[in-house]
């Protein structure tokens, strides 16, 4: 199936209005690390909920995401968006060094080629902007957890789930440095660590 098609089926199997994974803790992230004024570019935007607090904090806010489905919530349940769909696989239609941060919530587990899409978060960055993400943090205790409970590693790493990668927060933090991203902050949020996030903050190198 080719990706697009997956992910609009993704999209349709899910329910509108579904609220989005630690939907108030990265809302606060966000919000703590956006000026007003700034142009950002919300990635996997899903039905805009994030993009529209930013829109209403002042920020300057592209959203995009690879499904129309997502696009088409997003636009019924907040109309003052701009809205865009980008390519899945490859370079996204976006110009160079174009906003002042780049977000993306719970999107880079997600992500099949973690290559490409970094080389693009870090294009459309401006020298010295920054890149924010949230993604399921898996440390130790959920490592022990996933080992040790029955039945616990297939349903969290089934075959057929839409997350492809695993984030630590030492490797979040070299994957970005790999990247020419510098300033790296990677912390650990949540009361539950079978249920805590990753929040990182880092900032595209001058060169």
């Amino acid at each position: 199936m080719p990706t697009r098609l997956y992910h609009e089926d993704l999209w349709r199997s899910l329910p509108p209005g579904l609220q989005p994974p630690a939907l108030e803790l990265r809302a606060r992230f966000l919000l703590g690390a956006v000026r007003s004024g700034e142009r950002v570019l919300d990635v996997g935007c899903g039905e805009g909920e994030l993009a529209a607090r930013l829109v209403r904090a002042g920020a300057q806010v592209l959203a995009v995401d690879v499904a129309e489905e997502a696009l088409r919530r997003a636009r019924e349940a907040h109309p003052e968006l701009e809205l865009r769909v980008i390519d899945a696989e490859g370079e996204w239609d976006l110009p160079d060094a174009a906003f002042d941060v780049v977000w993306a919530g719970e999107v880079i587990e997600h992500v099949a080629d973690t290559a490409v899409w970094l080389s693009e978060a870090r294009r459309v960055l401006r020298p010295g902007g920054a890149l924010l993400l949230s993604t399921p943090a898996h440390g130790l205790l959920v490592r022990l957890w996933l080992a040790l409970w029955p039945g616990a590693f297939d349903a969290h790493l089934h075959p057929l789930g839409d997350h492809l990668r695993f984030y630590t927060r030492k490797g979040l933090a070299t994957l970005l440095a790999e990247f020419g991203f510098e300033s790296i902050s990677v912390k650990r949020a949540g009361r539950l660590p079978w249920r805590s996030v990753l929040l990182s903050s880092s900032r595209r190198g001058r060169f």
